[in-house]
């Protein structure tokens, strides 16, 4: 005897039998019931979740009256798709205009046993516009016995002059748990032991499609043991181990890039493509940041207690900008992966990217801040606020940069002697502002409220102890104080040098903190550069536009043959 396959065997019969899709059922019912049959409908919904089954029993409900002489017969003909008066066409392959004209043709005819001719035509939106408008005036005004079912899967290519005609019905995806206790049944009908994780497993692949999911269920009851378990799962259809790519998100949540590219390793070598890899660290990053996010009892996610709670310990060692920023960057090297040279350096370099992630500069911590009549300028974030917010006070920074670059070019200076002794009240005034809205610059997870008389060392000792991100920690770790004095703080670097962006932040946060203009300088152990140079060709435009496109920090600078009159190039 032939072998046929889960999705047949176990589709419903009955409105009763139906899975997920109750109230179209309930629905349908009671129009059989009470004799309110329209005479055009339209199922609409993706792939897999009843549509033509429950076409075809309500069909059966409108058709297989116990008054029929053979009503049991008609019943079954019509569920397996071969009744006289229950016509299936598929859409793909009657598209034209011919078998349209045939339709119309046949529709005239009277039932053969039953009480209605019923055309039930599958992939409706494979018609072309002909042959939609070959129907039209038939669907419209058909003849008594005639009821038309439509189904589709792409509710928007059918004409709206047809979906007018019809009452229109939309078949939501199947919930995950209403697919496993489905699964679970039939496992257990066919005699096979199924763990729940596994079940789980195949719903989650199912993606709210009962047939999807049923068809996996055959492919694993077709290895021939009688006990399906999640590692068999895994090994049979080539998916990610779950207990591995675990290992790669504990590295990269330890700040441990080598146990995150070890992992990997084992998981390409297993058979695991790098786009799987990719998708399913997406997945767990998504996961974890809706339970950090709406909690864990949560509906979003559609997942048993139990494995929620695992998750939940999992997602606690990140905060929800992490979690945001490592979705961002997988999915960027899903997309980059396809068309770059080597798909596994972009895969090991994220990985890396995302355990160093307190090293490195978040670009999401740069915001670009425009102020009328100047040009664009790079600032930081509060250290524990990495998304990008409102525009902040230019206070210290702008004042400082203005007498440099006034310095730097001493004839533009002389010639325009009122705008440039205007420039300090402005930059003068810009502290007040700054000091008259502490709480807007302060961060979220950390009160630093000004305290007048609380000495600066005492406001570092605060903010450090505050910091609560890994981009604040790795500023205050940069640097080390060695002077504090009433508007000074010096610090001196712990590697070669300090980079210029921390020395901004620190700048920020001590000037917020305490209320006041504070100046943060940085003492180099070796011989510190002109600053007349450097600062001249930092506060170059073309400088500041090249940082701005780049995302670049200035790192050394060097001057190359000029012309006379010219500045040198940098």
């Amino acid at each position: 005897m032939a072998y046929t396959v889960l999705a047949r065997r176990y589709r419903s019969r009955d409105f009763d039998e139906v899975v997920g899709q109750q109230s179209v059922a309930d629905t349908l019912r009671r129009a059989v019931e009470q004799e309110r049959t329209a005479h055009a409908y339209l199922f609409c919904g993706t792939r897999g979740v009843g549509k033509t089954t429950m076409a075809r029993i309500f069909a059966r409900a409108m058709n297989a009256s116990d008054d029929l002489a053979d009503a049991e017969g008609i019943a079954e003909a019509i569920m397996r798709g071969d009744d006289l008066d229950v016509i299936e066409i598929d859409g793909a392959s009657n598209r034209g205009v011919q078998e349209a004209r045939d339709l119309i043709a046949g529709a005239g005819l009277s039932p053969a046993r039953c009480r209605y001719r019923i055309y039930i035509i599958d992939e409706v939106h494979m018609l072309t516009t002909e042959s939609f408008n070959t129907l039209l005036k038939t669907m419209e005004e058909p003849p008594e016995h005639v009821k038309f079912i439509l189904c589709t899967t792409e509710p928007h290519k059918v004409l709206a002059t047809i979906q007018s005609r019809c009452q229109r019905f939309d078949f939501k995806p199947i919930p995950r748990h209403l697919i496993v206790g489905h699964l679970a049944a039939i496992a257990e009908q066919e005699g096979v032991v199924v763990d729940e994780s596994a079940l789980g497993r195949v719903a989650e692949l199912g993606n709210g499609s009962m047939r999807d999911a049923l068809s996996v269920m055959d492919r694993l009851m077709a290895a021939g043991d009688d006990h399906i378990s999640m590692e068999m799962v895994e090994a049979a259809l080539g998916l990610p181990e779950t207990a591995v790519v675990d290992e790669i998100i504990d590295g990269i949540a330890s700040a441990e890039p080598g146990v995150a590219l070890e992992a990997a390793s084992r998981l390409l070598a297993a058979g695991t493509s790098i786009d799987q890899a990719l998708g399913a660290l997406t997945e767990a990053f998504r996961r974890m940041l809706l339970l950090r996010t709406c909690g864990v009892d949560t509906e979003v996610l559609d997942l048993p207690a139990e494995l929620r709670e695992s998750l939940l310990a999992q997602a606690n060692r990140f905060d929800q900008p992490s979690l945001v920023h490592a979705i961002a960057v997988t999915e960027s090297v899903a997309r980059q992966g396809r068309l770059g040279a080597s798909f596994r350096a972009l895969l090991d370099a994220a990985l890396v990217r995302l355990a160093l992630a307190s090293d490195l500069i978040d670009p999401a911590s740069v915001q670009i801040s425009v102020e009328p009549g100047s040009k664009k300028k790079r600032s930081g974030l509060n250290p524990a606020d990495p998304a990008p917010k409102s525009p902040e006070p230019a206070g210290v920074k702008k004042a400082a940069s203005k007498p440099k670059k006034a310095a730097s070019k001493p004839k533009k200076a002389a010639s325009k002697p009122k705008k440039a002794a205007s420039k300090p009240k402005k930059a003068a005034s810009k502290p007040k502002k700054a000091a008259s809205k502490p709480k807007k610059a302060a961060t979220p997870e950390v009160e630093t409220p000004s305290k007048a008389d609380e000495g600066l060392e005492e406001v570092w000792n605060r903010l450090q102890g505050a910091a609560s991100t890994q981009s604040a920690k790795a500023a205050f770790a940069e640097v080390q104080p060695i002077l504090f004095e009433a508007r000074r703080v010096v610090v001196r670097p712990v590697g070669a040098v300090v980079p210029s962006m921390v020395v901004d932040r620190l700048t920020q946060w001590l000037s917020e903190a305490a209320g006041r203009e504070i100046r943060v300088e940085a003492e180099h152990a070796a011989e510190p550069p002109q600053p007349s140079a450097t600062a001249a060709r930092v506060d170059d435009p073309r400088v500041d536009f090249a940082m701005d496109l780049f995302d670049a920090t200035v790192i050394d600078v060097k001057s190359g043959p000029s012309k006379k009159g010219a500045p040198d190039d940098v």
